[in-house]
């Protein structure tokens, strides 16, 4: 599926941005790359990469724009503040590829329309190790000629799926982040479980290849829970943000999330009480000892 010859403004060469934009550059698109800090856009310049400082530069005459940023704050002030919607090329497609609100994919979609411009909203799981391996889930929100239209770009990155129109693929992502959070969650005592009662941690794993309880999750983050390495790959900041979106879009729909309340609790616990914004994720884990620790 992979198409090459496009011409990409990509905005934000973060720990995902960069070895998305290397796996474009390998399919042979010309990526223009932009970060708010002009030395992060300079690392990834090379081969069919070319680091520039003015977003409006970034697209102008591109045929798609990527963005994947803090959130959805962050692309809106992106897009608005630099007149992105008057900027690209009439026909060409903006892809936001960041975790935000689905309100906000609609407000973005809203606004680069009155310029002509097509919007997809196409966050992705999958971590920094999906990015260098282009294996992301993608899932995306647009209408389906655009999705047809994009689709060969997105799958130099991973492998794109069509959720519905604009707003479902980051209520996709919003989803995504409920299952890993509880999973992180679950693993965490899991693993605490087994330590506590004078087992082996890494043998645990082993034991459990391949049956129902098995995961990414307890693979990965289990290994690192027990080896205490909880260097960001994905901040714990972040999936707090998550969860307070997933609340907030529960609450427009009129439903209750009993573990999505108690998950948002411990993630703000770990990252306000604990210091533990800039950790990764499973460092969910030092919040369940915390909680443990003997009198």
């Amino acid at each position: 599926m992979v198409e090459t010859g496009k011409t990409i403004a990509f905005f934000g060469v973060g720990q995902m941005g960069a070895p998305m934009i290397a796996r474009l550059a390998a399919a042979g698109h010309q990526v223009r790359a932009w970060n708010r800090t002009p030395d992060k856009a300079r690392a990834v310049a090379g081969e069919n990469v070319q680091a520039v400082e003015d977003p409006r530069a970034a697209v102008d005459g591109a045929d798609i724009a990527i963005s994947i940023l803090s959130d959805g704050g962050a692309v809106l002030s992106l897009v608005k503040d630099n007149d992105l919607a008057g900027t690209m090329s009439e026909g060409g497609a903006f892809i936001d590829m960041s975790s935000t609100r689905p309100e906000e994919a609609r407000e973005l979609a809203e606004i680069l329309a009155g310029g002509g411009v097509g919007f997809c909203d196409a966050p992705v799981s999958g971590g920094p190790p999906g990015a260098e391996a282009g294996t992301l889930a993608i899932m995306a929100g647009c209408d389906e000629a655009l999705f047809e239209r994009i689709a060969p770009v997105l799958s130099a990155m991973g492998r794109p799926t069509r959720l519905g129109p604009v707003g479902t693929g980051q209520l996709a992502k919003l989803a995504n982040q409920l299952i890993v959070g509880a999973a992180i969650g679950a693993v965490a005592e899991a693993v605490l479980l087994v330590r506590e009662g004078g087992g082996d941690v890494e043998a645990f794993r082993d034991a459990l290849t391949g049956g129902y309880a098995d995961s990414k999750v307890l693979q990965m983050h289990g290994g690192r829970m027990a080896a205490g390495d909880f260097a960001p790959r994905g901040r714990a900041a972040l999936h707090r943000k998550d969860f307070r979106n997933i609340l907030d879009e529960a609450e427009k729909l009129g439903l209750s999330l009993p573990m999505g309340d108690m998950l948002f609790a411990r993630f703000a616990r770990l990252c306000d009480e604990l210091g533990g914004a800039d950790l990764d994720h499973c460092a969910l884990f030092l919040e369940l000892l915390d909680t443990n620790k003997k009198p």
